[in-house]
């Protein structure tokens, strides 16, 4: 507090204003107050932040009181003419200036009330007055608002000599085109050719009716060439319509005026075809063939040539050279498909070169083979074969040589092999060698025969001609082949289940029989009988197995309390060479009897208590354990005597005794409680 604008109750800290505030001098201001307990040299300190709130106490006020601007008659409506300026030192709405017209001699001019830009309604053109007096009001937005004048004084510029006004014309109006917007022109024309007399009138007179000509896009090859003057288009270049047909050239007419105006329009110059294009064979040479002996009229190719002429200069006609053989074939003169007008053998020619033109001197010439035809079938050495392998043979061994040979040339010549039966994934055949090899490992068990056939098929791509008569497939020969799969000892004998469980009383007397197994092999003969034995698990020799037929039983009185189960691993063992096993486990369970008394931990349990304890407090726990299992071993506790006046309370589950009533040393010193465990 510079200024001792503020002061303060030291004794109730109460701050007050000593002097008016100006918020426009100062709109805040920090005090840092201090506190002192008594005497003592210890302060504590806080700031108060005072915030002066503004009033409205200062009016706009403007730059200045009074002003003159000069403005031309010819000025148009819009014309800002005058910006009035205007301060207010108050801040927020107070701060805040409105400008309008207080008073006015005319209906000429208009105010923005927020940017204070005084601007012309209409032209004052017509007026007589020479000089306007327009008082501006700037206003505040407080409340209440404040208000500020200014006087502006405006005047028209004139001139005191005679004038001699001459009506001039103006450059309102733009050329129009009268031309049309098409032309045509031929192809072959020489360069300086006339194409198009660009036209445009223009309505007005002198230098603004005087119309020039220009090209503005279209031509950037600088095929035309265009006279500014005259609007005459010309041929700059030789036209060539199979590079370009069409031609769209943007161009405008434009006046002499200031500013200058203009007109475009788009002229569109066709170019007429002329026949000065030759026909073109796609290729030069066209290679084919066709197989011998198929009747007249069989398609052979068909030739193709291009014209780049259009319309009937395009159209092509075909036809075929004189040559050797030329009369073998006849040509579409309309579509160039090329077919045998007889039957053909190769055996008298094989290859024929036809030459062919189109109506206009373009030559092409046809390389033509006669192809073999497929005409005998592949044959195999046998019709029938049988072998027998063993079933323990390496997966992709070879168990037949195929042999198949056919008299046709090429591809008809050609044998590829194959399998036509489902030979249930077992084998295959070398689609090229004919080997049949195996593809997985053979298993007698589960399959010991196969029956297959074998197809050899020639490589024709045509239709085949066969010689036989039941079976016709792509000239194939058919040929069966029977396989007889041997048994190899391959398969242990496999239990029915891994894990087995039995059950059985103790105490039950000897050969008493518990479960039976099972276990089978797919082997025959001596590989397929099975032996069953106990390998592990029967150290007391408590258990005893049928070896043929699986059936365990006892071999001794058993007792659940000495061994309530037994896990006997049992063995399956077939009578091949070498003999092959496999293993399961029985789990025998000892079924309880009740046999056994339950046991109290203690014969005799000794407990000192105070008389003065309370009501429900434990007072002691009996426990006793049973031998048995399972429902024989859950034991019942009862007090059977010595608790006649029901001082003491027993859980029969968990065998707690509590206290009941209250007890009295001078009346009974001593309780001798039997509890009962059943």
């Amino acid at each position: 507090d510079p200024h001792g604008s503020f002061s303060i109750d030291p004794r109730f800290g109460i701050i007050r204003t000593k002097n008016q505030l100006d918020h426009e001098t100062q709109s805040a201001v920090v005090l840092t107050i201090l506190s002192q307990l008594g005497n003592l040299p210890v302060y504590s300190s806080t700031q108060v932040n005072v915030s002066v709130t503004d009033v409205n106490d200062n009016p706009p006020v403007f730059l200045t009181k009074s002003d003159k601007v000069t403005i031309s008659h010819t000025q148009p409506p819009g014309t800002a003419v005058y910006i009035a300026r205007a301060e207010d030192k108050d801040s927020g709405l107070n701060g805040a200036i409105k400008y309008s017209i207080a008073s006015t001699q005319t209906n000429a001019f208009s105010i923005d009330p927020s940017l204070g830009v005084v601007n012309l309604t209409r032209t004052v053109f017509t007026d007589k007055q020479q000089e306007y007096t327009l008082h501006l009001a700037a206003e505040d937005c407080g409340s209440p608002p404040l208000t500020s004048l200014l006087m502006l004084t405006t005047n028209r510029r004139l001139d005191s000599l005679a004038v001699k006004i001459v009506i001039l014309d103006i450059n309102d109006n733009s050329p129009s085109f009268t031309s049309l917007p098409l032309s045509c022109v031929m192809e072959d024309v020489e360069v300086g050719f006339l194409v198009h007399h660009i036209l445009a009138e223009d309505a007005d007179e002198g230098r603004n009716g005087q119309v020039t000509y220009h090209i503005l896009s279209g031509n950037e090859n600088k095929v035309f060439v265009l006279d500014k003057i005259t609007g005459l288009l010309t041929t700059a270049q030789l036209l060539d319509r199979e590079i370009q047909e069409c031609y769209s050239l943007t161009v405008m007419a434009l006046d002499d005026g200031s500013p200058a105006l203009s007109a475009t329009q788009v002229l569109t110059i066709i170019v007429v075809d002329v026949n000065d294009e030759t026909p073109i064979f796609l290729k030069k040479l066209y290679e084919t063939a066709v197989h011998e002996n198929q009747d007249p009229g069989e398609f052979v190719i068909k030739v193709e040539a291009v014209d780049r002429d259009a319309g009937l200069n395009s159209l092509l006609q075909y036809e075929i050279l004189p040559g050797p053989g030329s009369e073998k074939f006849k040509i579409n003169s309309t579509s160039g498909e090329l077919v045998t007008a007889v039957s053909l053998d190769r055996e008298t020619q094989e290859i024929f070169i036809i030459k062919g033109n189109p109506s206009r001197s373009s030559t092409a010439q046809l390389y033509l083979t006669i192809l073999d035809e497929n005409d005998h079938n592949p044959l195999f050495v046998k019709t029938q074969y049988q072998i027998s392998v063993r079933e323990d043979l390496e997966e992709g061994s070879t168990i037949l040589n195929l042999l198949a040979s056919d008299e046709d040339d090429g591809l008809n010549g050609e044998v590829m092999y194959s399998l036509i039966d489902d030979t249930f994934g077992v084998f295959a055949i070398d689609s090229v060698t004919g080997s049949i090899l195996t593809t997985k490992a053979l298993d007698r068990e589960t399959k010991s025969q196969y029956t297959f056939r074998a197809v050899a098929s020639d490589c024709s791509t045509h239709l085949p001609r066969s010689t036989t008569v039941s079976i016709v497939v792509l000239n194939s020969a058919l040929c069966g082949v029977t396989v007889l799969i041997q048994d190899v000892n391959d398969n242990a004998p496999k239990f029915e289940q891994r894990y087995y469980k039995a059950s059985v009383w103790e105490g039950q007397s000897p050969r008493t029989d518990i479960i039976q197994v099972f276990a089978t092999d797919v082997d025959s003969g001596l590989n397929g009988e099975t032996e069953y034995s106990i390998l592990s698990g029967n150290e007391n020799a408590a258990f005893l197995i049928d070896s043929a037929r699986g059936i365990i039983a006892t071999d001794t009185v058993l007792d659940h309390e000495s061994a309530s189960s037994h896990s006997l691993v049992l063995l399956a063992s077939n009578r091949g060479m070498p003999s092959l096993n496999s293993t399961a486990t029985v789990l025998v369970t000892v079924l309880d009897v009740n046999d056994n008394p339950p046991v109290f931990s203690s014969p005799e349990y000794h407990v000192h208590i105070k008389e003065s304890i309370r009501l429900g407090s434990h007072v002691t726990e009996v426990l006793a354990s049973d031998c048995d299992a399972g429902p024989n071993a859950e034991i019942t506790y009862a007090i059977v005597s010595g608790n006649e006046r029901g001082h003491f309370r027993l859980d029969g589950k968990t065998g707690s005794v509590d206290l009941m009533k209250t007890l009295d040393y001078e009346d009974t010193m001593a309780f001798t409680l039997v509890i009962q465990a059943t």
